[in-house]
């Protein structure tokens, strides 16, 4: 049913007008999914069950995805100060709309245009001073990149020495598969399990670049499932900083 009214709605409403009523709209529906068998990590909604989407879970209030959960519950235990520069490439609206509500400076940008943002930032030529901010999240963007080894010079220069960089993406095991040959949607389906993907990386591979880049790299595994906040199992955070 979910996903019926989402097509549904996506197809009468723009895009603009979407992304401004969506809240309201996510608030009368999750009055049918109240209880207390569950708490939304990012909205603080307690909830009786999650909605199934593609393998994964969401929250019906606020529309975060169980990453989402974990990535805010990680800044918010740990990363979370008043007045620190934040820069996020691409976040989830359920992000976007927690982080506005912080006493933080706050960017974010995004290519697609399918995420709301103030900016439109190339991660490999990003407009921003050296050594500007505090923390930068770059969930689910490097392997839609090309020139991967750009971005991670561009996010470690525009990174503070004491910021922290917080980076996802799918893994693999194995080596870091990627050929530039590919460039249809069909065949990026086919090899990289999205359209809009270049590559699956593994996680050693990753690591190694983030290193060459200059990062000192944390690879944090979650191991355990929480059903609670609706996490997943295993799942992978490299929590990044400069070296020294």
């Amino acid at each position: 049913m979910y996903n019926n009214l989402k097509k549904i709605i996506h197809t009468f409403l723009p895009k603009k007008t979407l992304f401004k009523i969506e809240p309201n709209l996510r608030f009368l529906w999750a009055l049918f999914y109240r209880g207390s068998k569950h708490e939304c990590a990012v909205c603080k909604t307690n909830l009786r069950a999650w909605i199934d989407f593609h393998k994964d879970t969401i929250c019906p209030n606020c529309g975060s995805l169980s990453r989402d959960r974990r990535l805010w519950q990680l800044i918010e235990e740990n990363y979370l100060i008043n007045h620190i520069k934040v820069l996020d490439f691409s976040p989830s609206r359920s992000l976007y709309r927690k982080w506005k509500k912080q006493k933080v400076t706050y960017k974010a940008t995004d290519l697609s245009g399918d995420f709301i943002s103030n900016n439109q930032y190339d991660i490999t030529a990003i407009p921003e001073g050296n050594n500007t901010f505090d923390l930068i999240v770059c969930y689910h963007i490097l392997e839609h990149v090309i020139d991967d080894l750009s971005a991670m010079k561009e996010l470690h220069r525009v990174l503070k020495f004491t910021g922290t960089l917080l980076v996802q993406t799918p893994f693999k095991k194995g080596e870091i598969y990627e050929d530039y040959s590919i460039i249809s949607a069909e065949e990026r389906l086919k090899h990289f399990d999205q359209e809009d993907h270049v590559r699956i990386y593994s996680v050693e591979g990753l690591k190694n670049r983030l290193t060459q880049s200059g990062f000192e790299v944390n690879v944090k595994e979650f191991d355990s499932k929480n059903t609670k906040y609706g996490f997943t199992k295993n799942e992978i955070v490299f929590i990044l900083k400069k070296q020294n």
